[in-house]
């Protein structure tokens, strides 16, 4: 008899795996500052993305969502706890590509962020986590609901923070001056 196995050990695996290496290839284990915050709301600041969350939080719950409905309907015969594993491993290798040299450069070369040197690893894991939270929110929420919250998500940032997944990813991969110039806000 084949004994199944459980997903739960390969997701904290594959989250263990990310926090190791993004330690491993330099990134700062917590804020310089020498302590951790469960919040940290200046977006131009050397501290952010170096706390548990921030106002890119909002996008990683985002991500969760957008896994989930993308699994369920690529991956329908895997069990839920695998399609989170398989989520946290798309999570976990984009935090691994985002803080990667050459996309830091990128970041700092076509955004307004110009003082970002990478993630903490706690604030990875914390990213990470929250795209678990979004995932795990999804099936309990109307498809509606779930549409509406990327929206307030997307639109609270990009009033507030003039940033957010969709603003971070145009930039990131076809910068446009006039974007630049109304997130620096001139």
């Amino acid at each position: 008899m084949i004994r199944r196995i459980s997903p739960v050990p390969v997701l904290a695996g594959i989250i263990l795996l990310t926090a190791a290496y993004l330690f491993w290839i330099g990134r700062e284990p917590i804020c310089t500052c020498g302590y951790v915050k469960l919040w940290h709301g200046e977006v131009v600041s050397a501290e952010n993305s170096q706390h548990l969350t921030d106002w890119y939080t909002p996008s990683h719950v985002i991500h969760g969502l957008l896994f989930y409905g993308f699994l369920w309907l690529v991956a329908r015969g895997l069990s839920p706890g695998w399609r989170l594993t398989i989520a946290t491993g798309l999570e976990s290798l984009w935090e691994i590509v985002e803080n990667s040299n050459a996309v830091i450069e990128r970041y700092r070369t076509v955004t307004i962020s110009l003082d970002y040197y990478g993630d903490s690893v706690v604030n990875t894991v914390a990213d990470v986590l929250a795209m678990v939270l979004g995932f795990l929110l999804a099936p309990r929420l109307p498809v509606w609901a779930a549409v509406a919250l990327i929206l307030f998500f997307e639109g609270m940032t990009a009033w507030i923070i003039r940033d957010g997944l969709a603003l971070n990813v145009l930039m990131l991969l076809f910068p446009l001056d006039w974007v630049a110039d109304w997130q620096a806000g001139r």
